[in-house]
């Protein structure tokens, strides 16, 4: 129990890595989650808090900005360095992201570069293959997906903040809530007119805004490998969806991201929307960002939309050979 209760804190306190995937190692942790299982109850609160305009909005613009962090910082950035920055923007948005409550940076990417490396096998963290609930949320809830793995991250263990954010990202969260239950008991006695208070403020802008957020990030391990089209013959169950990449800014185009992870940009089409991405090219006008690595030319003539709009071609092409040679089509 103890242990358990140090882990909160101290991500890093037990240092082992459970390295063997069993029956045992992915059993609930039920005393570690706790904080976890607080966090969803507390939802009910919207009826006791009530609701306001500035409250729901706070809770979306909070949603928007952390979402953000978590697609263009802790997956393109930190998971497959598709972009550069400067040390100060990486600290400011990978700290916005680790307000999230997905965890340290360190251990998210270090997760997400496993899933890639081993997407949809046994040795996957959240395979597809053993359900929807476990690559939904049961992975993260066991002591074998616990720890970070320190191994696959040694290219970001150089910055003594990011290990820092890493094993301290409980206390971010914690900081972060308060700070906004702080905000609302200001705002209800400096701006009345707003109608809100610290714990309207603390339960939508917080506790709503984070519970969804963290089950949208979590709907592209589960849902985007079992709904959506493949645009790409890819060795894993990974699938395009429009609808999860409105609410993940641009993840949803998950089959695209599988076929190929080093473009700073998911939606390969015009038509695919990528907010992430337009928001990254914003950044890159003003210098916050540099380098965003574009996708090859030779990723497109393997799509399935490339394919199929040249057979079209061909076919237009041939009948109206025919058509002008006076053959019967």
């Amino acid at each position: 129990m103890l242990n358990r209760v140090r882990q909160w804190i101290d991500s890093w306190s037990r240092p082992i890595q459970v390295q063997t995937s069993s029956s045992e190692s992915k059993k609930i942790q039920w005393v570690r989650i706790i904080p976890f299982i607080i966090l969803h109850v507390a939802c009910l609160g919207i009826f006791y808090v009530g609701v306001s305009w500035f409250a729901v909005t706070f809770m979306l613009l909070f949603y928007l900005i952390r979402m953000f962090s978590i697609t263009a910082f802790f997956h393109r950035y930190l998971s497959h360095k598709t972009f550069q920055t400067s040390r100060i923007v990486q600290f400011v948005f990978v700290l916005i992201g680790t307000m999230s409550a997905q965890r340290g940076p360190l251990w998210w990417a270090a997760h997400h570069r496993y899933h890639h490396r081993f997407t949809d096998t046994e040795h996957d963290p959240h395979s597809s293959t053993y359900g929807f609930w476990y690559s939904h949320l049961g992975w993260f809830l066991n002591d074998y997906n616990f720890a970070t793995r320190k191994e696959v991250v040694k290219d970001w263990l150089k910055y003594p903040e990011m290990v820092w954010l890493d094993r301290f990202s409980l206390i971010i969260v914690l900081l972060t809530a308060v700070s906004i239950y702080a905000l609302g008991e200001w705002l209800a006695v400096v701006y009345p007119s707003l109608a809100t208070s610290g714990l309207q403020l603390l339960v939508w802008g917080f506790v709503v805004s984070t519970v969804l957020l963290i089950h949208a990030t979590l709907c592209i391990n589960s849902l985007a490998h079992l709904y959506g089209s493949r645009d790409f013959e890819t060795e894993d169950q990974s699938r395009n969806n429009l609808f999860l990449s409105i609410i993940t800014l641009g993840e949803g185009w998950h089959n695209n991201h599988h076929y190929y992870a080093e473009s700073a940009r998911q939606g390969f089409y015009w038509w695919q929307i990528d907010i992430t991405y337009y928001l990254l090219k914003m950044m890159s006008w003003i210098g916050l960002v540099w380098g965003l690595k574009p996708i090859p030319a030779r990723v497109y003539e393997f799509s399935k939309i490339a394919q199929s709009s040249t057979k079209v071609n061909i076919f237009i092409k041939t009948n109206t050979n025919k058509s002008s040679t006076g053959e019967s089509s």
